[in-house]
């Protein structure tokens, strides 16, 4: 070694090392389904895991995303039934059958959607799994978007003008909320959301802030009220089958759900967190009207909030699980995540 060194050679050698080791072909290609075109979160969670995976496996398994399998509510079938390897699903659009995975929803959380994924993850490993709803498919990460802010397509002043609109709610708490505030709720997926406001057939909708950007939102709904903390949070799961898991070595199998748990919910949650920083970028670029609820609609909606959130835990807790618990590990995770 030292005479190939001093020989200048072992540059050359490494380098064709490299080359040999990073030209092996995959042997197995996770199929991951998105339901949502290329858009912030896609565009860099996804890849930097399929690059993990790559790395962790030394190129023998890797990962490609597929769009248009199945429409949302949809996703989670693709991977019981081995359409699809991966796939990632809204608890919301599945009512009835998530219910523990609300608690992370609920309003006042403070912490960017990073925190959330990391304390989602840690509520779900210690109380919420228990309750089985993801049983049948292996949970490899849990996320959820930023706040959800209020994006309509006219202005608006205050909560009770929200009373009687036509407001797009994805499920799950914002469902809650919207009944709350007198909202007449227009169910329909993510995708569908430019043109159900472009049409008129919605009012608005509440959405995190990098919607603005990533969904065009500024285009159709250019006025924006926040609520401190948000209306509500969206709580995601990362599914993986366990066909998928199965037809690996188990050296891969192992290298594979090394890559996955806390790590890859913060991965996905700073997807989503930066992702909103350039969505208020945008909206002040392209001149969104933005504003915030006054104190007087704060304190309100702390009240309704309060409501929600004590509706919500007796539900988790119907299910056998400690909710008291769960939301106190959250509110902690959240609190002391990244100091």
């Amino acid at each position: 070694m030292r005479f190939f060194k001093e020989c200048g050679v072992l540059p050359l050698v490494m380098a064709a090392v490299f080359s040999m080791s990073t030209s092996v072909k995959a042997e197995e290609t996770l199929t991951i389904s998105s339901w949502i075109p290329p858009h912030a979160m896609n565009t860099v969670f996804f890849p930097a895991w399929i690059e993990q995976i790559e790395q962790a496996t030394e190129g023998r398994v890797t990962g490609k995303i597929e769009f248009g399998l199945a429409p949302p509510p949809g996703q989670i079938d693709l991977i019981e039934d081995g359409s699809a390897d991966v796939a990632w699903i809204f608890h919301g659009y599945n009512p009835g059958r998530f219910v523990t995975t609300k608690l992370i929803e609920l309003p006042g959380y403070v912490g960017d959607a990073e925190a959330a994924s990391v304390a989602h993850w840690r509520a779900h490993e210690q109380f919420l799994k228990q309750a089985g709803e993801h049983d049948g498919v292996r949970v490899v990460a849990l996320m959820t978007h930023g706040p959800g802010q209020v994006h309509m397509r006219d202005p608006i002043n205050s909560l009770a003008d929200l009373e009687g609109k036509k407001i797009r709610i994805g499920g799950g708490v914002s469902a809650d909320v919207g009944t709350a505030l007198g909202v007449v709720g227009v169910q329909v997926p993510a995708p569908k959301v430019y043109e159900t406001l472009s049409g008129g057939v919605a009012d608005g909708v509440w959405m995190p802030m990098e919607t603005n950007k990533s969904l065009r939102l500024f285009e159709v709904a250019p006025n924006t009220i926040t609520m401190p903390g948000g209306l509500y949070r969206g709580s995601f799961s990362v599914l993986m089958s366990e066909d998928a898991l199965a037809r690996l070595s188990e050296e891969d199998r192992d290298a594979v759900l090394s890559t996955t748990g806390e790590a890859l919910s913060a991965l996905a949650g700073r997807a989503w967190a930066e992702a909103d920083i350039a969505g208020i970028d945008n909206a002040q670029d392209v001149g969104v009207a933005m504003s915030e609820f006054s104190a007087e609609d704060q304190a309100a909606f702390s009240e309704i909030a309060a409501e929600i959130r004590g509706r919500v835990i007796d539900e988790v807790a119907a299910r056998g699980v400690d909710a008291e618990a769960a939301v106190a590990l959250i509110e902690e995770t959240m609190k002391s995540y990244g100091k």
